[in-house]
Parts: structure tokens; sequence; C-alpha cells
């Protein structure tokens, strides 16, 4: 079996391959590139491996004119740019030591104890330059079945990397079929495993609910770490019951994992996750007005376009409740709508009183679906 694509066939990709090829290493594509490529799913990044050691590695890079930046030397991983692309090539390894966070690791020249040490099967399939597949353990019956099973012992997989857990469940979003099921070895060996969790970084975590929440429908996934109590630890108090209702609604619309995650709850998950302030802010918002009684275009005025559409959306995942009738273009209009009273229209106030006054005029206003104009408004 070959993979193609516009990717594979970049001259920059291609001199680098035969720069080391031509040195007697190999240069194979791997993981996330050559899934995607099986699946016909668009590559956005280009990872390759070797047995060259890492100093090899960059001493032919630059030789042969390309820029290396040493991104994880410890590890044996280089970013070289070759054509404007950076691939991150790394060497062939296996593990010394691992405690359920971080990894020991000694290099190799054997393909199969590096594909030993990755996650899934699906991960470890690996493609020469030409586009032929290599697969050390078997994984292409699971990825042209779109089967998520953990390398060799699920358990031992796990606590090699407890982040691994939710690794599983983000790739089973993505990548399996959703009428296949869930690998039985796989989520007994996550259930096991819980307590493995507590030691991860909030950031960590939080980085694997952008790209879970991300899929098109994670609902699945997440329902099924609410069952084995993955879900709990980490997000206490999240109920997954309204994510699927949420996904329904969305229909078309872009996946947004805020507002999934907002529908989500649970305690405090903008601290427990380590989002940016502004990510914070925005969960926040959605979360103040999934329960509050504003029409779509005051959510839009107040959230703008992108929230507000999102608040309208958990709201009604939630509640239970129909979408409003032409809730989209109310959101729109809302977005687009200039509060018709300023500060100069009341020269008789000033300071706090001034800004008091406007705060329960524009109350009124949203509060008619911005339909008030500006006489009745100073008439109040």
């Amino acid at each position: 079996m070959r993979i193609a694509g516009p990717w594979l066939s970049q001259p920059g990709t291609q001199a680098l391959c035969a720069a080391l090829e031509a040195q007697g290493f190999q240069a194979l594509f791997v993981g996330g590139c050559v899934r995607n490529a099986l699946m016909g799913i668009p590559v956005a990044d280009v990872d390759l491996c070797t047995d060259a050691p890492p100093q090899k590695v960059s001493d032919i890079a630059k030789k042969a004119g390309f820029k290396v930046i040493p991104t994880g030397l410890e590890h044996g991983t280089l970013t070289v740019i070759a054509g404007q692309i950076a691939h991150e090539v790394t060497t062939f390894r296996r593990d010394v030591q691992t405690d359920g966070r971080h990894a020991l690791v000694a290099f190799t020249t054997d393909i199969a104890e590096d594909a030993a040490r990755r996650d899934l099967t699906i991960n470890a399939l690996y493609a020469r330059a030409d586009g032929s597949v290599i697969d050390p353990l078997g994984g292409l019956p699971d990825l042209l079945a779109r089967r998520v099973r953990f390398v060799g012992d699920a358990g031992l997989r796990i606590r090699e990397d407890y982040l691994r857990i939710l690794r599983f469940f983000r790739f089973q979003a993505h990548f399996a079929d959703p009428q296949g099921g869930m690998d039985a070895e796989a989520l007994a060996a996550c259930a096991e495993n819980l307590d493995g969790l507590a030691g991860l970084s909030r950031e960590r975590i939080g980085q694997e609910f952008r790209k879970l929440l991300s899929a098109p429908d994670p609902s699945p996934s997440v329902s099924a770490m609410a069952q084995i109590g993955v879900l709990n630890s980490v997000l206490p108090g999240a109920d997954a019951r309204a994510l699927a209702p949420l996904v329904h609604l969305e229909g078309a619309l872009a996946p947004d994992w805020r507002r999934r995650l907002a529908v989500l709850g649970g305690a405090e998950a903008d601290d427990l996750l380590r989002f940016s302030r502004s990510e914070a802010r925005a969960l926040a918002a959605l979360r103040g007005s999934i329960g509050a009684v504003d029409s779509p275009a005051a959510l839009g005025f107040v959230l703008k376009a992108d929230l507000g559409t999102s608040a309208v959306l958990a709201r009604a995942a939630l509640l239970e409740m129909p979408l409003p009738p032409d809730w989209q273009a109310e959101v729109t209009r809302g977005a687009a709508a200039r509060f018709p009273v300023r500060a100069a229209d009341l020269p008789e106030l000033d300071g706090a009183a001034l800004g008091q006054r406007l705060k329960e005029v524009q109350a009124h206003w949203l509060r008619t679906g911005l339909r008030a104009e500006k006489a009745e408004l100073l008439a109040l």
C-alpha cells in the first residue's frame, strides 16, 4: 500500500529524505501524516523518524542547506526547515524508564522498538519517501476498520503516560467508526488507571480537551468518559448529557470546543484546565448567558456573533428547548447593532449617575430585543 499527497511530493521534503538516505540512513514518515493520508484526511504536520543519531541528522541537514532547530534534542527530536516546511525529525527510540508523565529514552536502530513505544496502533504506521507503507505492528487493519486500540498491553501503555487515557478518547472521537464501539481492553485499562490522571499538568489536560471537543461529534467519547469516571476525575461536576443535543443543534456549524465545554459544566473548568485569560472570559460569558432570558439579538449585541451563536445553542441544549425562530439572523442583527443613546444625550448627568443611567437604559433596550428607539429610551 502507498500513500500520496501534495505534502509528500514537496521538493524540500523529498530533498531532506534523500539527504538522509544518501548517507545510508532511513528516512520514514510516521504517525499523523501517514495515518491521515491513509484516511484521506488533510495532513497538517510532517513528522519523520530515522535510525540516524540526532547529531548526525543535524550535520546532514545543515550540509544540505537546511535550517536546524534543536527543539527536543534530549529526546532525539530536531525541527528541520526544508523548502519552508517544518519537519520534526526524531531518532528511533525505546523507553528505558517512565513515570506516567515523562519518559527516559534510549536511541535505537530498530523500527520495531520505535513502534512498540507508541500509544495507538493507528499511530504506529510508517512510510518511505516513495509513499510505500511500513506496518511493524499490524496497525493497518485497525486503521482501515477505523478501530482505535493501544499498542500491546493497554494498561502498560497508559502507565507510561497517563495522558494516553485522554488521547484514547480524543482519537476515538476523531477517527473511529462510530458504529464500531470502543475497544473493551482499552476502556478497562482507562478505568483501572484513573488515579494517574491526578499527576498530569492542567495544561496538558486542557490541550487534550480542546482537541477532543473539536471533533465533529465528541459526544459518544465524552459519554464513555463519564461512564467510567474519567470525566469527573479531570472535571468534577461535569455532566455529559447535553453534549449530544448540542452537537445535533449545531448542524453544519463548525465545532467550537468552548461552547461544548460550557454545556459540560463542572467546577471552575477554566481554572482546572488552565485556559488563557481570553478563553476563560469567553467561557464565563457563555455560562452566564445560559440562564439569562436575553433574546438572540441581545446575546449578539453583548457577546458578538461568535459567542452569541454559541450562547443560543448552549442554552437550547441545556434547557432542552427548540431554537428560537430566525435566531441566527437575530444574533447577526444584534452583533451589528449600535446602542442609540450616548452620554451626550443625557447632559444633565455626569460621573457615576451618568454611567448608572446609561446602564439602565441599555438594559431596557436589550429587553425590547434592540427595537426601542432613541426617543422612547430617553423618555424612560
